[in-house]
């Protein structure tokens, strides 16, 4: 079972690994696209757009470097793996958009308060066409890597690269408003607009990090699925004190078990393997830490067949202090 787990994560890791390779090509070539046309639009729109894609840049850079490290095998000094360097990347991304998407209002606000005309309108609508394709191609291949992995670093960056259609599309109907249409204001309105979209994504950004570094429960729903899958097994007689972390891609979770008080040693250890098969199956690369009690014994929180993780969580409200 080690041998199987040790190939999921190198195969995860691979896949991953190429496709951050991919994120940094494509965004070191929107970059140099938008610099140049940037400089001679002299759009703000443009300028917020090209400054998120810089950043894509950086966060693409982080986000190889964190995928490459948390797929390290766990060793001596780090026996749980290496997988909170994603969050820890992710946090130090957040940190370079904020200061980015200050930047850009301020710029915005200026551009407002002048109201300078923005040149060559045609140039950026071309160069944001061309984004727009590429990005395309890019979201359909981190879908592709997101469906065969779960990894939660590469779901970020494609969440990230969504939006940044959404950008790309405002850089077009900016200049066309401002430029091409005489609805002055339009460019560094939409700059401003941009600039809150972005602050916006380094929050959600900064609190699935925090979670994952303080952590946070896994989702109900998947606590729940994931006692069904345990509760298949016809030697278990109910789940009690049930902890679940995440680490990058990585997902634990340990919990006790009540058994047959008079099932011998060997016989509880055959059940725990085989139920650490089924939820294996069920939850690829998941690392399960089983420890088997006899059946009743209660050390803090209980669940048995016929409660729900709402019972659970409700319990234990009324039990703090």
């Amino acid at each position: 079972m080690g041998q199987s787990h040790d190939h999921h994560h190198h195969e995860h890791g691979s896949m991953t690994s190429k496709a951050a390779l991919a994120s940094v090509a494509m965004a070191l070539f929107l970059t140099v696209l938008k610099s140049w046309a940037a400089i001679e639009t002299g759009s703000v729109a443009l300028l917020g757009s090209l400054a998120d894609t810089g950043f894509d840049l950086l966060a693409s850079l982080l986000t190889l470097f964190s995928v490459r490290y948390a797929a390290m095998p766990a060793d001596d000094d780090h026996r749980f793996g290496h997988g909170k360097a994603e969050a820890l990347s992710a946090l130090v991304q957040v940190m370079l958009v904020t200061v980015s998407a200050l930047f850009i209002g301020w710029r915005a606000i200026d551009r407002l308060g002048s109201g300078a005309p923005t040149e060559h309108p045609e140039m950026g609508i071309g160069v944001s066409l061309v984004a727009i394709v590429a990005t395309l191609a890019l979201l359909a291949y981190q879908r592709h890597v997101i469906k065969k992995t779960g990894s939660v670093a590469i779901h970020g960056d494609h969440l990230h690269y969504q939006g940044d259609l959404l950008l790309n599309i405002a850089v077009i109907v900016a200049l066309a408003l401002d430029a091409m249409l005489n609805v002055r204001g339009a460019d560094p309105l939409f700059g401003i607009a941009i600039t809150l979209w972005l602050l916006w994504g380094a929050w959600r950004a900064a609190s699935l990090a925090l979670d994952q570094l303080l952590d946070k429960e896994w989702p109900l729903e998947k606590r729940q699925r994931f006692i069904e899958v345990a509760m298949r097994h016809p030697e278990l007689k109910g789940i009690h004190d049930m902890r679940t972390r995440s680490a990058g891609a990585h997902d634990f979770c340990q919990f006790h078990v009540w058994v047959d008080p008079n099932m011998t040693v060997l016989k509880a250890h055959e059940v725990m393997d085989e139920i650490e098969a089924e939820l294996m199956r069920e939850f690829p690369g998941v690392e399960v830490l089983i420890h088997p009690d006899p059946e009743g014994h209660k050390d803090e929180l209980g669940y048995i067949p016929s409660e729900t993780i709402e019972h659970q969580d409700d319990e234990h409200e009324h039990r703090q202090p």
